[in-house]
């Protein structure tokens, strides 16, 4: 019996979670991509791109596919995203897990300001003019042009199309995972002293952070959303084993019970 799974990626876990989950024989994996980004990383599962119109879509999708069970493994910042993800569950009847990655927390040497979203962080900045670096997705740095005042150092995935309508930006492509002596000389070399950042939690980008409290840099961090209540754990190793479970319980338990 073939179970199948589908993955709402995004995020380095989701991919090693599927890659983690690819070599057994009993799933059938899909690993669902927002299209955000333009050049995601490759897969080693089939991957789908491209939303599903909503809870309601997504509902459908999942009892069109005969999906058995759905691994909310995006950002933790892709709030409705996973908004819709425990509605469609709920509506077609399918069981939901998900990644939920612990947040950093502040610690000694750190100069946070907390604040509850992108226009927050826009007002924090001040108005005398700062050396910014923003260290957000390209979605959402277009809120920060009315702050034209400050010097913005912009490191995105994609390019952001279009610039800034601000009078100084200065555009970096990369991609993560960021170590800490690479982002203290980064930040040193455009002069920040300030850095706004999501609290993604996780190894890959806290590198930013960690420089940050080194140079005595102020953090200006933006709280993550309110997510649904579901089934979840904090690592892929945690996940991998709910997967499992579910598995066994939900599939493999009933098939077995029937001789099959």
């Amino acid at each position: 019996m073939t179970n199948r799974i589908l993955i709402l990626g995004g995020t380095i876990e989701a991919r090693q979670l599927a890659g983690r989950l690819s070599a057994r024989t009993d799933i059938s994996i899909t690993l669902s991509l927002a299209g955000r980004t333009e050049n995601p990383v490759a897969q080693d599962v089939p991957t789908r791109t491209g939303g599903f119109g909503g809870a309601d879509g997504l509902a459908a999708y999942l009892r069109e596919n005969h999906i058995d069970l759905l691994v909310d493994a995006t950002h933790p910042y892709a709030a409705q995203i996973s908004a819709n993800a425990a509605e469609a569950a709920h509506e077609a009847g399918v069981p939901i897990v998900a990644l939920r990655r612990p947040g950093w927390g502040p610690v000694e040497g750190d100069r946070w300001t907390q604040v509850a979203r992108v226009a927050s962080a826009v007002t924090a900045l001040g108005s005398a003019p700062r050396r910014v670096f923003l260290a957000l997705g390209r979605q959402e740095v277009a809120a920060f042009e009315a702050a034209p005042q400050h010097h913005y150092l912009i490191r995105s995935v994609d390019p952001v199309e279009p610039k800034l309508a601000v009078p100084n930006a200065t555009y970096l492509l990369a991609r993560g995972p960021f170590r800490e002596p690479d982002e203290r000389a980064l930040l040193q070399e455009y002069r920040i002293d300030v850095v706004v950042s999501k609290n993604s939690g996780g190894e890959a980008t806290y590198g930013k952070i960690a420089a940050a409290r080194a140079l005595g840099i102020e953090v200006v961090m933006i709280r993550r959303p309110a997510l649904p209540d579901v089934a979840s754990a904090e690592t892929v190793e945690a996940l991998a084993e709910m997967v499992d479970h579910f598995l066994a319980s939900h599939f493999l338990g009933p098939a077995a019970e029937r001789g099959v």
